[in-house]
């Protein structure tokens, strides 16, 4: 294990974050590349393709943020041994997550029948 106490803050912050700016720019490049097979198919599909896109950029964030957010706070917990705070922040999250699950689903749900009715 690597102690992140020692050295350089900007080091360590650049070889943390590596991995997601490469996974980041490999979404984009699969997205562009969807773009362009797809392309050939006409306006609607290329706009099809970029509100999917959008969309998942959306609820990669999103679980990003609730992934990041309860990892923090479970770290803390278990820091201070503390383990009935790490079972209420791993609860927490979860029923966050259920609840953005939901909502996401209900949009996609609404808006595919707004979609189909007009």
């Amino acid at each position: 294990m690597k102690d992140l106490t020692q050295g350089s803050v900007t080091k360590h912050l650049l070889q943390m974050t590596a991995f997601l700016a490469i996974s980041m720019a490999v979404q984009t490049l699969y997205l562009l590349a969807d773009l362009y097979w797809v392309g050939h198919l006409g306006k609607e599909a290329i706009a099809a393709v970029g509100v999917a896109g959008n969309f998942t950029m959306i609820v990669l964030a999103l679980t990003q943020m609730l992934g990041v957010g309860t990892t923090t706070l479970i770290s803390q917990a278990a820091g201070r041994k503390d383990q009935s705070q790490a079972e209420l922040a791993f609860n927490q999250s979860f029923v966050m997550s259920l609840i953005v699950a939901a909502g996401l689903a209900s949009l996609v749900f609404f808006f595919a029948i707004f979609i189909v009715n007009h």
